[in-house]
């Protein structure tokens, strides 16, 4: 008997195995290692170049052979990318456990999503993805903010026993994932393999071409997160350019963190304001953050970090709900990991740029 409980809990748990890490804040750590700011800008960049290439590709293995497997799969390449940079001794190496990095993002981007949703959807349940990808966004802000908060621990342990401790925490993320179960929703394609990669890719393809309000939405929720993403990002190392000690990095990125945990309940409230009102507000809250990273204290940057994060994640919130109820079932991993291709098109383009911006302004 199908328990939806087990399968969502199970999916919890792998996100907060999956964002518990000693390198969240693998920008302070490559900045103390001694790459600059424009050199890990370039190393972001390659992981939204491995991003688009693979994005795509990565949703429709899920659709034809299982949710479940590619978040296997994601955990495996994740494992393969922390090996790598703990032998890193150049930025060539850094630029390819990013890859890998990029890779099990790929996997796991549409697969979560789209299991969770036809999980809840086989027993009637939808509605609660709202809940679901609320509680979601809070994992990830909180641990990822967890994870940052070990920055400084990391620099003291050293980065190569940082990123072996990671090791074991994949390894119990993979445990964790192994016991989920698949689930079918909707008239599955047969044939040859080749045939059902082509069917899930011309039925997908043939959604994007009527469904332009879809593209919309993951246009304007891919530009609002790549802002505060890089934001974020870039903070990690202007922040103790203005002055922040070493130990209360950590505790000012966690806090700007728990912005998006406060987002992400607040636009639970909110119900009546219409998408593009919701849009021009939290993208309004974004820009100010970047503004407030110009100031030459750093509890006004700080501060800016936390109203970015709240933006981002009311948006996410919203965004994800109403485009997981456009997609149908058979193509939702393909049509979800459409929207992490915007972001990553919209963030190769803006990392090197933001890499120059956070430099020299």
């Amino acid at each position: 008997m199908f328990k939806l409980k087990d399968q969502i809990r199970k999916l919890y748990t792998s996100s907060i195995l999956g964002n518990l890490s000693l390198t969240g804040a693998w920008v302070a750590i490559l900045s103390a290692r001694g790459f600059s700011l424009v050199e890990i800008g370039f190393a972001e960049t390659i992981f939204h170049a491995v991003s688009i290439m693979f994005e795509l590709p990565s949703g429709i293995l899920a659709d034809v052979f299982g949710r479940k497997k590619m978040l296997l799969i994601s955990t495996l390449m994740t494992m393969i990318a922390n090996t790598v940079m703990i032998f890193s001794n150049s930025l060539a190496m850094v630029c390819l456990s990013v890859a890998f990095n990029a890779l099990g993002y790929n996997f796991a981007s549409g697969s979560g999503d789209a299991l969770a949703y036809d999980s809840m959807k086989l027993v009637n349940k939808e509605s609660g993805f709202d809940k679901y990808e609320s509680d979601q966004l809070i994992i990830y802000r909180v641990f990822d903010g967890i994870s940052t908060l070990c920055a400084g621990f990391a620099l003291t342990i050293g980065y190569r026993l940082a990123y072996g401790l990671d090791l074991v925490i994949c390894a119990l993320q993979f445990a964790v994932l192994a016991t989920l179960r698949e689930v079918t929703i909707g008239d599955r394609d047969t044939g040859s393999i080749t045939q059902r990669l082509i069917a899930c890719i011309r039925k997908s393809l043939a959604f994007l071409k009527d469904a332009k309000r879809a593209m919309g939405l993951m246009l304007c929720n891919s530009l609002v997160g790549a802002l505060d993403i890089l934001l974020l990002f870039f903070l990690q190392a202007k922040l103790p350019e203005r002055g922040i000690p070493r130990w209360a990095l950590g505790l000012a990125l966690l806090t700007m963190s728990l912005g998006g945990v406060v987002g992400s309940k607040l636009i639970l409230k909110v119900t009546k304001p219409r998408y593009k009102t919701v849009f021009a507000f939290t993208i309004g809250l974004v820009l100010l953050g970047i503004l407030a990273e110009h100031s030459p204290h750093c509890l006004i940057m700080a501060a800016g970090g936390f109203l970015a994060a709240v933006g981002d994640d009311a948006l996410q919130v919203r965004t994800n709900v109403k485009l997981q109820n456009m997609f149908p079932s058979e193509q939702r991993a393909t049509l979800t990991s459409v929207e992490s291709l915007s972001f990553s098109l919209i963030m190769i383009v803006l990392s090197p740029l933001a890499g120059f911006f956070f430099t020299h302004w």
